[in-house]
């Protein structure tokens, strides 16, 4: 077995496997490390979608790179020849005077998107299934959708091999340290070297990286699948993703797409912290009765017998922004997480950065908004 390599990446994930491609295709001899499955259903880049919500770029340096992040996903579609990214529209709902819908109207003309605001009857007129109160309001963006985390993180790990690189699952970290040549990796099967070291271990990464204890914060994330009494109303054809803002929380949704039923999840489904190792993995009937609730509410019509209930995990930060930058002190060593649903779109232009980041220190991208030292 090699020991020596250019760069370890730590974590196969959405932003891992990213990384990964991109190192394998500039020539650099790199090994992928996953404690898991490739793909696995742990963190929160698996299963068959994905929300791409263009308002979730909040400034220039983020819509940056959703804009390649997207760039990237269709063209690696036309690398596999297999679908990755649905175009559906996005819809934000919620009340008309309230600071969501302002933000992500903000949002769309600080970065030039087109968009349309939806009073509660254009929104019943527009899109049927919704029945939200007549103080609630829309904000609709044409360019949202749906990727396939599964399908993607797959596409990316091929391009990887094809490349030459290396990825090793089912092998867990155990520790690491810096040495006179780089980096010093040790799993539960053995141990590595390298110049440079990326760790993009989701929920993981606090557990790895002591400047991030604290920093980023492993969530229980829940999603149910219900039956719609109209299928029609609710193919990607004909129904956005959506996010609704309520007096409970914020939730989100999709068409029907692969797997019987529409998706609905809440966004940090209890607010509390958990063990990624030691979190409470089979759903629930008080989960199952809290989205329930939210889409006889809200979508009514959707609201039939269910399908699938399934839990993961989220990585967090407080201010819901990503951390893409080298350790203080540890240049050699480059950390990428802050990943929540729908980052998932990000994830080809953040391996790129992760990317430049290892190799050489720096990027063209402006990535100050993402450094470890705003905390």
């Amino acid at each position: 077995m090699r020991d020596r390599y250019d760069v370890i990446v730590v974590g196969i994930g959405g932003m891992g496997s990213a990384a990964v491609a991109e190192l394998a295709a500039r020539g650099v001899d790199v090994l992928g490390l996953e404690r898991y499955d490739v793909p696995h259903d742990y963190g929160s880049a698996h299963g068959t979608s994905r929300i791409v919500r263009r308002p979730d770029a909040t400034d220039r340096a983020s819509a940056t790179l959703l804009e390649r992040g997207l760039e990237r996903w269709r063209d690696l579609e036309a690398d596999v020849d297999r679908q990755l990214l649905y175009r559906t529209g996005s819809i934000d709902v919620g009340p008309a005077d309230g600071d969501a819908l302002e933000d992500a109207r903000r949002i769309c003309e600080a970065t030039g998107l087109e968009y349309d605001r939806l009073s509660s009857a254009d929104l019943s007129e527009r899109f049927p299934a919704f029945a939200v109160p007549e103080t609630y309001a829309g904000i609709y963006q044409p360019e949202g959708g749906v990727l396939v985390p599964d399908v993607g993180i797959v596409a990316q790990v091929t391009q990887a091999h094809r490349a030459g690189a290396t990825i090793r699952a089912r092998e867990r970290v155990v520790d690491w340290r810096s040495v006179s040549d780089g980096v010093r990796v040790e799993t539960d099967h053995g141990a590595y070297e390298s110049e440079a070291l990326v760790v993009t271990a989701g929920p993981w990464i606090p557990q790895l990286v002591e400047p991030l204890e604290g920093v980023v914060v492993p969530e229980r994330q829940l999603l149910g699948w219900f039956q719609p009494g109209n299928p029609d109303r609710f193919g990607p054809d004909r129904f956005p993703v959506w996010t609704l803002w309520t007096d409970e929380g914020r939730y989100f949704g999709t068409p029907v797409h692969d797997v019987p039923g529409c998706t609905v999840g809440r966004r940090r489904t209890r607010e509390e912290s958990v063990d990624p190792d030691a979190f409470e993995r089979e759903p629930t009937q008080a989960d199952e009765r809290l989205l329930r609730s939210i889409v006889e509410e809200y979508v009514p019509t959707a609201a039939g017998p269910t399908m699938r209930l399934s839990t993961s995990l989220s990585a967090t930060t407080a201010d819901d922004r990503f951390v893409l930058d080298t350790l203080p002190d540890r240049p050699e060593v480059v950390v990428g997480t802050g990943c929540s649903d729908s980052a998932f779109a990000f994830a080809p232009a953040i391996g790129e950065v992760l990317a430049d980041l290892a190799l050489e220190g720096t990027t063209e991208y402006d990535v100050d908004p993402f450094s470890l030292d705003r905390f």
